[in-house]
């Protein structure tokens, strides 16, 4: 049978089928009927396990649907931490984040790493040669920083991520397209160019956005969480079902 995978984060939620650790059909949903969402998935087909990452804690009447939609559920939240345990990741980290982790130390067995994840947030994490974990920044994510400059600053106006971008502006609205875009670009150089002979991984929803405008080669991975769970829900299955 196969697993159905869901990834809740800030913004959206991301779910997806899996055999072994191979992710199948990909799913997202923006909206508050999270539940409604992930119902209209298993109504279709019952998962063996439904693994869930979340940025925030499920509520218990929440759980009690994921337990009836499956034959087993593994939540990794803050309040499960114990899914994570065997992995030598600090439980500092978001789950979300944690998961990624997972992806890319088993994806670039071998080889050090920085991930970014481009997101509402931008972490950048790193993974020595053996998959051990050093350590990681949290900063805004892009399109946070344009809400925040608006917000924060009422003479400047809201102003979405543009599909090209002059280095330096000629307006206000393109001075706060430059002023952030390569503000971004020049953090992310400066994080690589700590780290020169590390792979270099970018998720998240603005990863490809951002990897276009990049000198460097990148490894662009959209579904490195959901990858990650696929991993963990895999050896949970070896471990506990069969």
């Amino acid at each position: 049978m196969a697993n159905l995978l869901i990834e809740i984060g800030n913004t959206a939620v991301k779910a997806a089928w899996s055999e072994d650790s191979v992710l199948g059909k990909t799913f997202r949903y923006q909206g508050e009927k999270v539940m409604d969402f992930i119902k209209s998935v298993t109504d279709k087909q019952t998962p063996l396990v439904i693994a869930v990452v979340s940025v925030r804690d499920l509520t218990a009447e929440e759980e009690a649907l994921l337990r009836d939609s499956c034959q087993y559920l593994m939540i990794l939240d803050p309040s499960h931490p114990d899914a994570l345990s065997s992995y030598g990741i600090p439980d500092y980290l978001s789950y979300d984040r944690a998961a990624s982790l997972v992806a890319a130390k088993t994806l670039f067995k071998g080889k050090s790493c920085t991930v970014f994840d481009l997101g509402t947030t931008l972490t950048v994490d790193y993974l020595d040669s053996q998959g051990r974990y050093l350590g990681g920044n949290i900063s805004i994510g892009c399109r946070t920083r344009f809400k925040a400059l608006n917000r924060y600053s009422k003479a400047l106006p809201l102003v979405d991520m543009p599909q090209d971008c002059k280095f330096t502006g000629d307006s206000v609205q393109s001075s706060i397209e430059s002023g952030i875009i390569s503000g971004i670009m020049f953090e992310i150089d400066g994080y690589i160019r700590s780290n020169p002979e590390n792979i270099v991984i970018f998720t998240g929803g603005d990863a490809i956005y951002f990897a276009k405008r990049m000198k460097n080669s990148i490894f662009v991975v959209c579904n490195l969480g959901l990858m990650g769970l696929a991993i963990i829900t895999d050896e949970y299955v070896k471990k506990n079902i069969q």
